[in-house]
């Protein structure tokens, strides 16, 4: 109270104006909190404070209309919160983004001198401090911290106007669903804490559960009721209490799952729904300041979001004919146009169908052993290529193969055949449920790449000791190797194995190295894309091969060289950014060059889907927006300077 009143003293009626000055002590105290202001020194404060008024706007008050008002001050939000917004050309409403206290409102367009680029409405009672258009343009020249920030700020914002564009232009929104994925967190959803001590019986702790209306409980040790330490649900009480016949008096510890799994308040649902798949995990707790504070479940989110990822991911699950995975598989497309639709990038795009794929494999893989019986010996199902980068998009071409461990003398014969007729098994369904084969044969039903896990070390010195270049380059795609299904520890061995090798010698990574430098970027010296000239794709462009291979390879060698052990592109860039491989600004330029592309190229595949056409990687860059052509040139031109950075790492080398 007595911080409110004295604030409300330290502001005075301006004269002609709804405005009103502030005390400059109250203003500098509130810009010292405020990025990018705090970076001033005191007398560049004091002197912006003498400047500022602050305003009052009820809630629904619109404070700025799209391409018609003039933008006279900076705002810069004290207290509440704003929407800004466009509406397409039904006039429904797309929402942008929420804006809280400490952000900013008509930087954009003071800078650029342009009417406002939003609609911008208060969403609930907002003060925000005005400081006038020409006093801050002032600060933008003459500040290079003010300027950078600004600068940083607008640049991110052309890259998520770059995605709003691709999402629609190329694709046809058919849902009307809010955007609740990748805009609602893990504690907005979160149910209410209910939780008992791990000494409470099972009987009573069933009829809270009851009583309450829920289906979980966590459970707390007594010395420590704020920290807990496992969950109950109703299947814990079908599976553990009714199907085994427990002593309902037994402690409610007797049969909760322990250690509880959390999540972060601020995780996105996309995230949390992505760690419930992967870990068949229903109940998570949701954290916030380190405890514990709520409960979030699979049916949570599936209820806000009706169509949901989780539904084709149990189907699959729960597949037990071979026919009703070839019919799940093609709903992938309609998955990831939902993704799309909600705000998803590539990256998550990606991450879902490999979700999706693995699953799949996985189901597949456990029918085949269904038939033939368990393996005679432990073995990893690895996925090379796209498949082992987390990078698939469409229906991608298999590269996979087996490892399976060292086999007795007396063993071998029977062990070489089990995985001849698991792999042809394999891949003859995988095919079925629309993944081709792969044109070079690399498959598990190919006996070559079907081998123990000595057979796979002495293929992965040769290429790397003796092979020569050609082969070398041919090999590459087996260097982004990774662990499908069955025993994971053998795709470990396999790696320790590549790591070492490649850290010894460095004749790898000099000719993947060569090469990565003789391909020239998709533009001309005058700044034009590089189209095919002649046969069926005349006048596109290769989004794959000009455009994301030299990311891929980038990555790849590098990671080969500094012993990263992550598959993933973008993965692989982070770590390298974290060692200090590369710089951070260079990082970010590279992630967003790479991000913008992998999502031309899978909204270009799903619009061919929807037309029945086969899906490709060749795109008309005439049919692209502007935004979208700055954009690409503008990653093509990120191609040299990886290839500047390389040549430095040969010379090093």
């Amino acid at each position: 109270m007595a911080e409110k009143d004295t604030q409300q003293a330290a502001i005075v009626p301006s004269v002609n104006s709804s405005e009103h000055v502030v005390a400059p002590d109250v203003a500098v105290s509130f810009l010292k909190s405020t990025m990018p202001f705090r970076e001033l020194d005191d007398d560049a404060l004091r002197d912006l404070a003498q400047h500022c008024k602050i305003d009052f706007y009820p809630k629904g008050t619109r404070l700025l209309t799209f391409n018609e008002s003039e933008i006279t001050h900076l705002y810069l939000i004290q207290r509440g919160g704003v929407r800004a917004f466009i509406t397409d050309d039904d006039g429904d409403i797309v929402l942008k983004d929420y804006r809280g206290v400490g952000s900013n409102i008509g930087a954009l367009g003071i800078i650029r001198e342009t009417r406002a680029n939003l609609n911008i409405e208060t969403i609930e009672d907002t003060f925000c401090y005005l400081i006038p258009r020409d006093v801050f343009k002032e600060l933008v020249r003459n500040d290079s911290a003010i300027s950078h920030y600004y600068l940083k700020s607008f640049s991110d914002n052309v890259v998520a106007t770059a995605y709003t564009e691709l999402r629609k232009n190329k694709l046809t929104r058919r849902s009307t669903d809010e955007l609740l994925l990748f805009s609602t967190k893990a504690g907005e959803l979160s149910k209410p804490l209910f939780s008992v001590s791990a000494t409470t019986s099972i009987q009573e702790s069933g009829a809270i559960m009851a009583r309450q209306g829920i289906g979980s409980l966590l459970v707390y040790v007594d010395e420590d009721p704020g920290s807990m330490i496992g969950i109950i649900t109703d299947t814990d009480f079908r599976s553990k209490v009714i199907a085994e016949g427990r002593d309902i008096r037994e402690p409610v510890s007797s049969i909760m799952s322990s250690p509880l799994k959390s999540v972060p308040s601020e995780m996105l649902c996309f995230d949390v729904l992505l760690k419930m798949m992967t870990t068949s995990i229903h109940h998570l707790g949701v954290e916030q300041g380190g405890r514990v504070t709520g409960v979030i479940t699979t049916h949570d989110i599936m209820v806000q979001q009706g169509n949901s990822p989780y539904y084709l991911f149990k189907e699959i699950a729960s597949q037990n004919e071979f026919e009703g995975l070839y019919l799940l598989s093609e709903k992938v497309s309609g998955l990831v146009r939902n993704i799309i639709n909600e705000g998803g990038k590539s990256g998550d795009i990606a991450r879902m169908i490999a979700l999706i794929n693995e699953r799949i494999l996985a189901q597949i893989l456990v029918l085949i052993h269904r038939q033939l019986g368990p393996a005679p010996v432990k073995y990893s199902w690895l996925m090379f290529g796209s498949e082992g980068r987390n990078e698939q998009t469409f229906k991608t071409d298999q590269d996979n193969g087996i490892v399976y461990e060292e086999p007795g003398s007396e063993q071998r014969e029977e062990v070489e055949k089990y995985f001849r007729v698991f792999g042809e098994q394999a891949t003859y369904h995988l095919l079925k449920c629309g993944y081709p084969s792969c044109r070079d044969n690399v498959m598990a039903s190919n006996p070559k790449w079907c081998q123990s896990i000595s057979s796979w070390k002495d293929q992965y010195s040769w290429w790397i000791e003796k092979a020569d270049q050609q082969e070398q380059l041919g090999a590459s795609i087996f260097f982004d190797f990774r662990h499908g299904h069955g025993t994971e520890q053998l795709a470990v061995d396999l790696r320790d194995h590549v790591i070492t090798s490649c850290r010894g010698d460095n004749t790898i990574i000099k000719n993947l190295g060569r090469s990565f430098l003789s391909h020239q970027a998709p533009l001309s010296f005058f700044q034009k894309f590089i189209v095919e000239q002649n046969g069926d794709h005349r006048d596109k462009l290769d989004i794959k091969l000009r455009g994301l291979a030299p990311f891929v390879d980038f990555a790849r060698i590098l990671s080969l060289k500094y012993g990263i052990r992550q598959t993933n592109t973008l993965t692989r860039l982070k770590r390298l950014s974290a060692k200090k491989k590369v710089d951070r600004e260079f990082y970010l330029e590279m992630l967003d060059a790479y991000e913008l592309q992998l999502q031309l190229r899978v909204i270009h595949q799903l619009s061919q889907i929807e037309e029945a056409k086969e899906p490709d990687d060749y795109i008309y860059p005439e049919e692209l927006s502007d935004l979208e052509k700055r954009m690409l040139k503008d990653g093509f031109g990120v191609i040299a300077k990886m290839q500047s950075l390389m040549r430095t790492e040969l010379r090093g080398s």
